[in-house]
């Protein structure tokens, strides 16, 4: 009977319809079993699947790159958990929006149903807001998921951490990537028109995002006549690449500048211009990038070799004097120079050992014979009596002792046999001997 009424222009429209939607949307795993790339989240022993399983799930943050499934995955813990689902953006709502949501959900708990709130890019919300979350999470109003691309640690307020478990997504591997493209093709029932290197540059255009992934796909199929096949170089021409995944005051910056500076520090200059060169793509500013290396100089390399403060800052002067590109080469120098240099922390640690004792120590007088006595007074007092001008001393060294008389000697710069600091060793060891009266 029905079928006496079926118009087959329904079809066709709703055909047209879910061809307009966008890939990625079509795409949308249907259970958490077929998310592609977390399945240490959503695998059959995954920490979700579990939370599911025995019926418990708790407020969670999930913290990973864009284009990992965050989104999909919170709107398939509701589906699956018979949960009301609510999504907000802290980037467009304000308290009168949390408010009306935190109405709902209570009307929804009277009637005995509980509200899975999605919240994405939490950390937008600023102390006031995250702690306004605090009273609905306690008395079970909503189960909070919230969403970030920043460490949880730095961006959210402790109290609300304390009250949810933080769950890492990972960055798309290869291998999922490849998975994603070969679902496209079914879906699309035909294959992406790229030759095998294309694909592999494709792969990594979407630097671990998936949602990346798929959008250069559509483009791609958009531009290809029939039969068409495009290598890498034709691929590059329809598609723009995608910028890195760096933002110059969050986590893609701290995370590379730690590596650029952890591998300067392991004495791998090849790493070290890797990250560098990474920071310029990305649009780091040239001269935080030398502002960093001279404290590099300090902190890692010392009097292991002196010269590296002076090349640092020198390569800092060059790019402040040439700027971009020509500046930038030599900033790549002076890293692979610091990267080689020998390495030495000891001045590092002497410091901060020197600063902890005269923290401690409080109002510590010298010793009274390396005071100045400008007046009588003074003189009386025994300032300045008993001091050995050094340089009418042999070898311009009187070994006295320079150490409040409470404190004691103390040492705290113990040089590495290495680098320049073998000779400093040298004369450290001189003078001690001359201090024992031994030399």
């Amino acid at each position: 009977m029905n079928d006496l009424f079926h118009d087959p222009n329904d079809d066709a429209v709703a055909a047209v319809n879910e061809a307009s939607r966008p890939l990625a949307d079509r795409m949308r795993p249907a259970s958490l079993s077929e998310v592609t790339g977390q399945e240490h989240l959503t695998g059959p022993d995954g920490a979700l699947t579990r939370m599911l399983d025995v019926g418990n799930l708790g407020s969670v943050i999930f913290w990973g790159p864009p284009g990992t499934g965050k989104t999909t995955v919170a709107r398939l813990l509701a589906g699956q958990g018979d949960y009301a689902f609510e999504q907000i953006s802290a980037i467009f709502s304000g308290v009168a929006e949390l408010k009306k949501v935190f109405e709902m959900a209570r009307t929804r708990k009277l009637s005995g149903r509980q509200t899975l709130l999605f919240v994405d890019e939490i950390h937008r919300f600023n102390r006031a807001q995250q702690d306004s979350f605090l009273p609905v999470m306690e008395d079970g109003t909503v189960i909070l998921v919230g969403a970030t691309t920043e460490n949880p640690s730095f961006e959210l307020n402790a109290a609300l951490l304390s009250r949810a478990r933080v769950l890492s997504f990972k960055s798309h591997s290869a291998e999922s990537i490849n998975a994603l493209l070969e679902r496209a093709e079914e879906i699309m029932d035909k294959p992406l028109p790229l030759d095998e290197d294309a694909r592999a540059a494709l792969v990594r255009m979407a630097d671990g995002d998936g949602r990346a992934a798929l959008t250069l796909s559509e483009e791609v199929w958009r531009s290809a006549r029939e039969g068409e096949r495009f290598d890498p170089d034709a691929l590059s021409e329809i598609v723009q690449r995608r910028a890195p995944i760096y933002d110059k005051g969050q986590d893609g910056h701290y995370n590379l500048i730690s590596a650029l500076h952890k591998a300067v520090r392991g004495s791998d200059p090849d790493a070290a211009l890797y990250y560098l060169s990474r920071m310029f793509d990305a649009g780091e500013d040239p001269l935080y990038l030398g502002r960093r290396m001279v404290r590099m100089a300090s902190e890692d390399i010392g009097l292991a070799d002196p010269q590296a403060l002076v090349i640092a800052n020198a390569a800092k002067d060059a790019y402040d004097y040439l700027g971009s590109p020509e500046g930038e080469l030599a900033l790549a120098q002076a890293c692979v120079y610091l990267a080689t240099a020998p390495k030495s922390n000891a001045v590092y640690v002497a410091y901060k050992a020197a600063r902890r004792d005269a923290k401690e120590h409080g109002s510590l007088m010298p010793p009274k014979h390396i005071l100045n006595a400008p007046t009588k007074l003074m003189k009386e007092e025994g300032y300045s009596e008993g001091y050995q001008y050094d340089h009418d001393a042999p070898d311009a060294f009187a070994a006295q002792e320079f150490f409040p008389e409470k404190m004691g000697r103390q040492v705290y710069y113990d040089p590495p046999d290495r680098g320049f600091e073998r000779e400093i060793n040298k004369r450290i060891e001189f003078w001690n001997r001359r201090r024992r009266g031994d030399g």
